[in-house]
């Protein structure tokens, strides 16, 4: 088994994902992570991780697909033997996601069913497919939301998705805490992202209300989130176990 910390983190190509790739290959780790169809940003986010020293392996995947995750499983443990002859990585962290804005009257069926797929399902069962590839004493991070905890007007489908993962979070630090693997849910607040068609970033009417409602003064960045997420994949994090993180500046307090 390779002694080098590899990390496996899905939809790492953009926004919030690259910026935890970017954290943890400044924290030491080699990684494997996902895109969904823009393979020139994975590329250049795996450029920029073997700029700093690191190992970088992009693979693609559509967590929406439940049935492509044993094959998924394969490529993952493929890429292990070739890069690292490891049979193991040391952190899972599910953060891909998509928003959907809708009103509760509003929201369709298929919109409902494609956040369950892409934001639950797949914390779920990706992770399930992926356990026997997760080292003893290894680390699992979960995404959340704030919207998990405060409420916003069209986001009722997307902040239920979140509370379920949360819940889930915890259940998988009971189940898996035999193995000293700790589980732990990180829930970003309102970030400048192209997350949900990039609105609080660029409408500035919505920024300024947020930042307004928020103890620090501001909306998140990208790079606000990312090394929390590093230091959960770290040692110094082995007894923060089943816990909900919010980092957020103090929004809606």
């Amino acid at each position: 088994m390779s002694k080098q910390k590899i990390a496996l983190v899905t939809g790492g190509s953009r926004g919030l994902g690259k910026d935890m790739v970017m954290s943890l290959a400044k924290d030491g780790h080699d990684i494997i992570f996902t895109y969904h169809s823009n393979e020139k940003a994975a590329k250049e986010v795996q450029a920029a991780v073997h700029d700093l020293g690191q190992k970088a392996v992009i693979l693609q995947l559509d967590v929406a697909d439940i049935k492509s995750f044993l094959s998924f499983k394969t490529q993952v443990s493929e890429a292990l033997s070739k890069y690292w002859d490891a049979m193991e990585f040391h952190s899972l962290v599910n953060n891909a996601g998509v928003g959907i804005h809708a009103s509760f009257a509003e929201t369709t069926e298929e919109q409902f069913d494609t956040l369950v797929n892409i934001h639950l399902k797949s914390t779920f069962f990706l992770t399930q497919a992926l356990l026997s590839l997760v080292a003893d004493g290894g680390h699992i991070v979960n995404l959340s939301s704030g919207l998990a905890r405060f409420c916003m007007p069209g986001y009722a489908a997307y902040g239920t998705m979140k509370g379920a993962v949360e819940t889930l979070t915890k259940y998988m630090a009971k189940e898996l805490g035999a193995r000293k693997i700790n589980v732990n849910v990180v829930a970003p607040g309102a970030i400048e992202t192209d997350f949900g068609g990039g609105t609080v970033r660029d409408n500035k009417d919505v920024n300024a209300l947020i930042a307004s409602q928020t103890a620090l003064g501001r909306v998140g960045l990208p790079e606000d989130i990312g090394p929390v997420v590093a230091f959960l994949c770290s040692d110094a994090a082995h007894w923060i176990n089943a816990q909900r993180i919010e980092v957020s500046g103090g929004v809606v307090l």
